[in-house]
């Protein structure tokens, strides 16, 4: 799989956006309304269909969530403990660790979902769905709380009114209850999840300032060292002591290695954090998300078996 051509699509709507945004009367007071738009209504209807559309199979899965389930707390537990390692503290703002943690473990769902029939075939995508529907509620608890915390909100409070934790809370109940859409809805929904994706890109683009990235390089270098390259060698200890199989190592070792979500600029912004630093790291983590899946996939010996 050429991966460099899987991801150049995002990249390139995130140059557009930058582009757009800097040269044109297009300029931040539009994309504000923007973000508000993909935040409130795109996104949530994307996650809701994502997770909603195909049965998650628990106990075939089972190994496989259970890797999914460690790996991100691992992840999670390490990019939280950044500002507390001696040699780190001194060099990272805590206001702003609060903001860009969410990219040192979560994912691109919408990445993960083109490629997983073509990493094992219609078995993957399954599987994929199944660490979809499992990880993202936790992943977007655990970007909230830290932004809540360090703004002095009630972490419940922004749970609930959380339109991203909201729509994938209620699509995996949906979906373990065995509830679909109508399909005469999914042409809208699918129309409505293809622009969520442009915009939300977009406006990431719009808002980048790769300024913040030079002054705060050690927590960037650091976020983006755990996204790109600890979680997917924690990826391949899990599969191996757990003893996945061919197909289930496969999908994990590619999903440690997915680029970082690329909604996490627009949380970050709609909470009143440095939305700028984190649209940079965004864009930094889908150039590395090429290098990352294509060395997993060099390195993967079931794939030419």
């Amino acid at each position: 799989m050429n991966y460099a051509q899987l991801l150049f699509p995002d990249f390139s709507l995130i140059l557009c956006g930058y582009l757009v945004c800097r040269y044109t009367a297009l300029n931040r007071t539009v994309w504000e309304q923007v973000e508000r738009l993909v935040y409130f209504f795109l996104f949530p209807v994307l996650l809701f269909h994502s997770i909603v559309r195909t049965p998650l199979d628990l106990q075939a899965a089972s190994h496989l969530i259970i890797a999914g389930l460690l790996l991100g707390f691992c992840s999670i537990g390490i990019t939280y403990a950044l500002p507390k390692i001696p040699f780190l503290r001194a060099h990272i703002d805590v206001r702003l660790h609060a903001a860009s943690a969410q990219v040192g473990f979560r994912f691109n769902s919408f990445i993960a979902l083109a490629m997983a029939e073509r990493i094992a075939g219609p078995q993957a995508l399954l599987l994929i769905a199944v660490l979809i529907g499992i990880c993202v509620p936790m992943f977007n608890v655990a970007a909230v709380w830290p932004m809540a915390r360090h703004s002095q909100r009630s972490f419940g409070h922004e749970l609930v009114r959380n339109p991203l934790i909201l729509a994938t809370v209620s699509g995996l109940l949906a979906n373990l209850l065995g509830l679909q859409v109508p399909g005469w809805t999914e042409p809208t929904l699918q129309r409505i999840g293809a622009a969520s994706l442009a915009l939300g890109l977009m406006a990431a683009g719009a808002g980048m300032y790769f300024g913040d990235l030079i002054k705060a390089k050690v927590l960037a270098i650091s976020l983006l060292t755990i996204r790109h390259l600890i979680t997917p060698i924690l990826a391949w200890g899990l599969a191996r002591a757990l003893a996945l199989d061919a197909t289930q190592s496969s999908v994990l070792l590619a999903f440690s290695a997915l680029p970082t979500a690329t909604n996490c600029y627009v949380l970050a912004t709609r909470m009143g954090y440095n939305g700028a630093f984190v649209a940079g790291l965004v864009t930094l983590s889908t150039v590395l998300g090429m290098l990352s899946l294509s060395l997993i996939h060099i390195s993967e010996p079931t794939r030419r078996s």
